[in-house]
């Protein structure tokens, strides 16, 4: 039975799409608010569990790998299962690993449960768009998934402050463990109301692309593993040999994924997406973008707690202007914005990006070590305004040539990449923060933290230079 018989009713005529639209919705928040939580509950964390200081980006990466490379697959199994029994069986795992996390004795054991909650927001977050086109139609399909870019600005606010506050509170004992709890009622919410989605899935039913999956995820992962908290200056030519393995392996899926199309199979990638002149620059854009904002945050939040010593609700409130100027920057570009000016506001937010990292590099040039970096908040409001003006245009452009049917395969692999981008930028300005910084010298935690973002001053640049190589033409 195809998905379209599943359906019965309308979709407008559904009477409880709207309900529906909620558990989406809050499918798709609990992704980015158990990330932005975690980053700053992260040291926290350390301090209780112990273990080596690289632990403090695994907290973050061990949950954003396997997000990135199962994205994809996670798309692909709704195609072949059903997006809704998909989506509900993502938000109970979910659900589970996050309580496991909450009730981790180990740092072990947390990094583990990170990778199942890891996986299973990549089953989550693919079936949101298929399940609203399921549900709605015409301009109400506009407005439902018009709803997406505000919830995400509104998780982005909430998620720093809620996890400094949450931490801070320590209610019943729990400190950071109440970080990863939060998601308990909410996955519940959303299983209270998710027997009200329709079922949808492909009309053909696509295979599944094992040895696809199995080489991007061990091609990424080696890359990455070698960067988490490792000395980039000094890094052993058996680390370099890991990575030199990963891109190879990262080759051959490229090769493999064209002879699946070539053999009629079902590709992981659909490989017609790299006939567009600029997809592949718009990849690069997001890789390099997302290493930006995502390593940023991490290293602001590493020189409060570890460098100067401030609580985590400290840390939390600081990177509010960030969020808030994210949240206004988005909404702006969405509502006004990118239909006035399109590709040029990309230019605009990163633009404002560099200001705001140029002008953190020049209050920590002249903080006094002891104190606490007030003029850090307006730069980080810039730098959340860049991030936010930058996003929508950005994903606008990258769809806009695409084919109809390309659409579903190419917004899974960008938001596959943009995790690769957050990942690797967790662990490259992480490992540049934390192998300058020494314990018990604030200067040198100082110096660290500016060269971390010098680092992500170039990443602007190359997401300056790929973004501007995004318009080309069709080939052929």
């Amino acid at each position: 039975m195809t998905a379209e018989r599943v359906l019965t009713p309308a979709p407008t005529a559904y009477r409880w799409r709207w309900p529906a639209l909620v558990a989406l919705l809050l499918g798709e928040a609990m992704n980015l608010l158990d990330a932005t939580i975690v980053q700053v509950a992260a040291p926290a964390i350390h301090a209780d569990l112990g273990g080596s200081v690289s632990a403090v980006q695994w907290f973050t990466t061990a949950y954003t790998l396997p997000f990135a490379v199962l994205l994809i697959t996670g798309g692909r199994l709704g195609d072949i299962a059903g997006r809704k029994r998909l989506f509900v069986l993502g938000v109970t795992g979910f659900m589970l690993a996050s309580a496991a996390c909450a009730a981790a004795p180990s740092v072990g054991a947390l990094i583990a449960f990170r990778v199942v909650q890891g996986a299973a927001a990549a089953v989550i977050i693919p079936q949101t768009i298929g399940l609203i086109k399921a549900m709605f139609a015409g301009p109400e399909m506009s407005r439902a998934l018009g709803g997406i870019g505000p919830v995400m600005g509104l998780a982005a606010v909430c998620g720093p402050v809620l996890g400094g506050v949450l931490t801070h509170a320590d209610l019943f004992g729990s400190s950071w463990r109440a970080a990863f709890l939060v998601n308990v009622p909410v996955s519940l919410a959303v299983l209270v109301i998710s027997p009200r989605l329709l079922e949808n899935r492909a009309p053909r039913r696509p295979a599944l692309d094992v040895t696809g999956t199995l080489l991007a995820m061990t091609g990424v992962g080696l890359v990455v593993y070698p960067l988490i908290g490792a000395d980039l200056s000094a890094l052993p030519g058996r680390s370099w040999g890991l990575v030199a393995a990963g891109l190879c392996l990262m080759s051959l899926f490229t090769v493999h994924q064209r002879r699946e199309a070539a053999a009629g199979r079902s590709p992981l990638v659909e490989p017609s997406l790299f006939a567009h002149r600029g997809f592949p620059a718009a990849l690069v854009t997001s890789t390099s973008f997302f290493a930006v904002t995502n390593g940023l945050m991490t290293v602001i939040v590493l020189q409060l707690q570890l460098g100067l010593g401030a609580d985590v609700l400290t840390a939390g409130l600081t990177l509010a202007p960030w969020s808030v100027g994210l949240a206004v920057g988005s909404w702006t570009a969405g509502a006004y914005l990118v239909g006035r000016y399109g590709a040029r506001l990309m230019s605009v937010g990163l633009a404002l990006l560099l200001l705001g990292a140029l002008s953190a590099i020049a209050v920590y040039g002249t903080a006094d070590a002891a104190s606490y970096p007030t003029l850090l908040l307006p730069a980080l409001a810039v730098v959340g305004l860049g991030v936010g003006l930058f996003t929508p245009a950005f994903f606008t452009l990258a769809l806009k040539p695409l084919q109809p049917q390309e659409i579903g395969s190419v917004a899974g692999l960008l938001n596959a990449v943009q995790q690769v981008g957050a990942t690797l930028g967790v662990a490259v300005l992480g490992s540049v923060y934390l192998s300058n910084a020494r314990p018990d010298d604030a200067s040198s935690a100082l110096h660290a933290v500016r060269a971390a973002i010098w680092v992500a001053v170039a990443l602007v640049a190359v997401s300056y230079a790929a973004s501007r190589a995004m318009g080309g033409r069709r080939r052929g």
